[in-house]
C-alpha cells in the first residue's frame, strides 16, 4: 500500500448488541465522496467492481464490449472510458483515481446569474438566463462568485457542520434535533450497549462501500464491522 494514500478519519456509533453501525460522524470530505459516486458513469462503476465479485450482468456487458474487435465496434472507448462530468481532481478525496474527467467546464457569461450550472459545451445557452451563453471557463465546478477553497466550502457540501451518515447512507447534518431523534430511536429499540470507534477510510474501504451500496441497505456495517474489535 502506498505510504501517501489518502485516509479519512470517521467516528462510528456501534450497536454492539445487534452488531451493526448505527451511524458515522464525518466531515464534509466524506460526504463529498458519497455524492461523487452519483456522478460516476455506470460503465466506470462496472469497471471498478467487475473483478470484486460484482453481482448481476453488467460485468458481462462490459466484457462483451472489451472482447468485440473493431470489425463490429465503432467507438469502443466511449463505452469503456466515459468521462465523468465532474472533475474531482481538486476535491479532498480522489480515492477512485484514474477516472477520465472533463478537463474544461464553462459557466454562464452573465456575471449576475445566480443559477448554479456548468457545462462542457461553451456554445450552449444558460438554463437560467436562457439567452446568455455558457462561455466563461471555470476550474472549480462551484457556484458563480464562490472562491475555490476546499477548507471553506468543500467540493459539493459546505464545511459548516459535521454530518451524520446512517448505515443505509442517508446523509444528514449533525444537529441537536437529529441527535435527539437518535436517542429516541435508541430508547425504542432498547439499544443498551453503544460503542464509539474511530476508523480510517481509504481506497480499499471506498471500493467496498461502492460495491455494498449496490447490494445492501446496511453499508457501513458491511464495510466496517469486520474491522472493529468490540469488547464483550
Amino acid at each position: 500500500m502506498a505510504t501517501d494514500e489518502i485516509k479519512l478519519s470517521m467516528k462510528l456509533l456501534i450497536d454492539t448488541k445487534n452488531k451493526k453501525v448505527v451511524f458515522a460522524e464525518v466531515e464534509n470530505d466524506f460526504v463529498d465522496f458519497l455524492f461523487y459516486i452519483l456522478t460516476l458513469p455506470l460503465s466506470t462503476v462496472t469497471k471498478l467492481l467487475k473483478d470484486k465479485g460484482m453481482n448481476g450482468c453488467l460485468p458481462n456487458i462490459y466484457e462483451s464490449v472489451e472482447n468485440l474487435n473493431d470489425t463490429y465496434m465503432k467507438s469502443k472507448h466511449i463505452i469503456l472510458q466515459p468521462k465523468c462530468p465532474v472533475n474531482i481532481s481538486k476535491a479532498p478525496l480522489p480515492l477512485l483515481d484514474g477516472i477520465p474527467t472533463l478537463t474544461t467546464l464553462y459557466k454562464c457569461s452573465n456575471s449576475t446569474c445566480t443559477a448554479y450550472n456548468v457545462t462542457d459545451d461553451p456554445g450552449s445557452n444558460c438554463p437560467g438566463c436562457m439567452f446568455r451563453k455558457m462561455s466563461v471557463q471555470v476550474v472549480y465546478a462551484g457556484p458563480p462568485g464562490v472562491k475555490e477553497s476546499k477548507a471553506a466550502t468543500g467540493f459539493f457540501v459546505k464545511d459548516v457542520v459535521k454530518y451524520m451518515v446512517m448505515d443505509d447512507l442517508v446523509v444528514k447534518p449533525l444537529t441537536l434535533s437529529n441527535i435527539t431523534a437518535l436517542k429516541d430511536y435508541s430508547t425504542i429499540k432498547e439499544i443498551v450497549s453503544l460503542h464509539e470507534e474511530v476508523v480510517q477510510f481509504g481506497k480499499e474501504e471506498a471500493l467496498k462501500l461502492l460495491k455494498s451500496s449496490l447490494e445492501s441497505k446496511a453499508v457501513l456495517t458491511s464495510v466496517f464491522m469486520s474491522l472493529v474489535k468490540v469488547e464483550k
